[in-house]
Parts: C-alpha cells; structure tokens; sequence
C-alpha cells in the first residue's frame, strides 16, 4: 500500500482524511438509495455546474475589471492525461499475476489438494451464506471502509492489549485445530 493511502487511513492530515472518507461513505449511501447510472449523473452534473459558475464568475469578472487573463482552466486543459504504455504494462501484469494466483488457489481448493484448506473453506462459504442473508452488498462495503478508517487508529492506540488478546484467541484456535487434525484419518498438521 503506498505512503498517502497510509496516512489517509491513519489520519495523519484530518482534514484530507476527513474529506475523503465523509465523500466516499456519502456516496456508498447514495449508491444504496440511487442507481449507480443515477449517482454517476447526479455527480457529473454537479461537477458541470461547479465549473460552469467558475467559468461564467471568472469571465464576468474580467469582463468588469476589464483584465485578459484568459480561461480560467487553462492549467488543466494544457495538462497531459495520457497513461503511458509502461503504466498500462505494469497494471495489466499485476492484474494478471492476482488472476492466475486466485485460479490455481481456487483450483486447489476445489479439487481437494489438502483436504484441511478445502473443509475450511467450506466452512467459510458455510458462513458467508448467512453473512450474504443477513446483509447487502453495499452495506457489507460501508462496513469495510467505515473498518479501513477507523480500525488503524483504534490499533494504533491500543496495540499492545489487542496484540495479547489475538495471542491468546490465535493459541486457542490452534489448540483446537490440532485437535480436530488429530482426529481425521489422512490430515497431518502443516509446520509453522
């Protein structure tokens, strides 16, 4: 993860963390009451009317003061956009690399490599049917980016009482995950 999104969600600058997660939560909101071709108008249109009045404000304002200093988005209308080749290459590669490694995880999975992973996952679809019954996609992701800001810090203040409680919790599920591995015929326990 890079350096600015770090300190996005440890909010080292509260005004820029601020911002950014009261704009995304505003508009996971508006996406679980709009449709998202809604939402995406509704946003282009306030972007138009906000450089619109920026432009009409600007050009008024010269035409007062009687001033050429030209359009008021000069800056960003010279500015170059273009992705290079070089950037598309490394993205497509990353994406391609998270593929393949996803494909031959599920493929392990689902034809039983390891008899152990493939129950646990189970277990984990098992689970997420009802966590899937329970709540809706959008509400599942406000709930992950209310968690991406909120629990760096609350870790941040308090890491020394929650680095002891997962010890104690992580000794405990391994206790009965070798119990129950000791118990099926064929599953041996993984070194760690």
């Amino acid at each position: 993860m890079g350096a600015a999104a770090i300190d996005l969600l440890y909010w080292r600058n509260v005004k820029q963390s601020g911002a950014v997660f009261s704009s995304v939560l505003l508009l996971l909101f508006s996406l679980t009451q709009f449709s998202v071709v809604s939402v995406g108008a509704y946003l282009a249109l306030a972007a138009l009317s906000a450089t619109i009045s920026f432009r009409i404000y600007k050009s008024v304002l010269q035409a007062v003061q009687k001033t050429d200093e030209g359009h008021p988005f000069k800056a960003y209308l010279e500015m170059e956009i273009a992705l290079s080749q070089d950037q598309i290459t490394k993205y497509a590669d990353k994406i391609l690399l998270y593929t393949n490694t996803c494909m031959k995880e599920l493929r392990r999975l689902f034809l039983v490599q390891d008899l152990v992973d493939s129950l646990k996952f189970a277990v984990l679809m098992w689970l997420l049917t009802y966590v899937g019954a329970l709540f809706n996609g959008l509400t599942l992701l406000i709930l992950v980016v209310v968690s991406m800001f909120t629990m760096p810090v609350v870790y941040e203040k308090h890491q020394a009482q929650i680095d002891q409680y997962v010890g104690l919790i992580r000794t405990q599920v391994n206790s009965v995950v070798g119990k129950i591995q000791a118990k099926i015929p064929g599953t041996k326990r993984k070194e760690e």
